[in-house]
């Protein structure tokens, strides 16, 4: 089979590594410059994706499209996408509840044949092997497995079901990034109290914890832009299954408390926790 010519929707962080991952197997992958800042350029020019000045341009030269990009523009992007009559393989990779990515198919096909996906892990750099998981069509899933077949992306297919990828991406989204969450709460009560190192003290008997890495809380504060949609995500998940969304409604409201320190990677432990007390 030919390579694939390959658009990304967009080049964040994420998105852009796992770009160029599939480069490795594909004759182009294209990134639309329209909208996008100087960071989303920056990290194209670093994964070597080529730039088109439009939308249509993407969608016109590319056999496969893959969106990565927060959960709360991923059904208007869909809608753009669908006006263009798209007629490739779309992979839905973002982090929305099941029926969203149900609606989102609905939207696109039968034009285009659309793939539920999810990504699990860190972006594919230095030494990070996030997994794709994937499902829907065995012909488009095959695709998608060839594109990233050799690199740092690892797929794994669920079956044919749209929706069985975002719902494993939530449900392990929901538990990882709440702990982290309340990792943070408890630091935090606990340096009210001064006992903050003996919670951490505490905590380093058991390395299996999430306790135990307080460092990583800087780090939860400054993804927590785009965490906490994911969490309602995820919320609304559970209220569909019927089962209780509080505890995650919760745990994105404490994250909006750190919006405003999106991707700062020079926040401090001590920078994070003052801003989580300050409401």
């Amino acid at each position: 089979m030919d390579q694939p010519t390959v658009g990304i929707l967009h080049p964040g962080s994420m998105g852009a590594a796992v770009a160029g991952c599939a480069a490795a197997n594909a004759s182009e992958v294209l990134w639309c410059e329209a909208g996008r800042s100087a960071a989303s350029a920056a990290r194209a020019t670093q994964f070597g994706l080529t730039p088109v000045a439009e939308l249509a341009e993407l969608l016109d030269c590319s056999d496969i499209v893959i969106s990565l990009c927060p959960p709360a523009a991923a059904e208007d992007l869909a809608r753009d996408v669908a006006a263009h009559r798209f007629a490739g393989v779309y992979v839905e990779a973002n982090a929305i509840n099941p029926v969203r990515a149900q609606r989102i198919a609905a939207l696109l096909e039968p034009a285009a044949t659309v793939l539920d996906g999810g990504v699990v892990g860190s972006p594919p750099v230095d030494g990070k092997t996030p997994t794709l998981y994937l499902s829907g069509r065995d012909d488009a899933t095959a695709r998608i497995e060839a594109l990233f077949a050799g690199t740092a992306v690892r797929t794994a297919v669920l079956g044919a079901e749209i929706g069985k990828a975002s719902a494993l991406k939530l449900s392990y989204a929901s538990f990882q990034k709440t702990s982290r969450v309340l990792v943070a709460l408890a630091v935090g009560m606990a340096r009210e109290h001064g006992v903050d190192q003996e919670l951490i003290e505490v905590a380093s008997q058991r390395t299996d914890s999430y306790l135990s890495e307080p460092q990583y809380i800087a780090k939860t504060a400054s993804r927590a832009w785009r965490w906490g949609p994911e969490l309602e995500e995820a919320a609304d998940t559970l209220a569909a299954a019927g089962l209780p969304p509080e505890m995650l409604r919760a745990a994105a409201s404490t994250l909006a408390r750190w919006n405003d320190a999106k991707n700062d990677g020079k926040l401090t432990l001590t920078d994070a926790l003052d801003r989580l007390a300050q409401p």
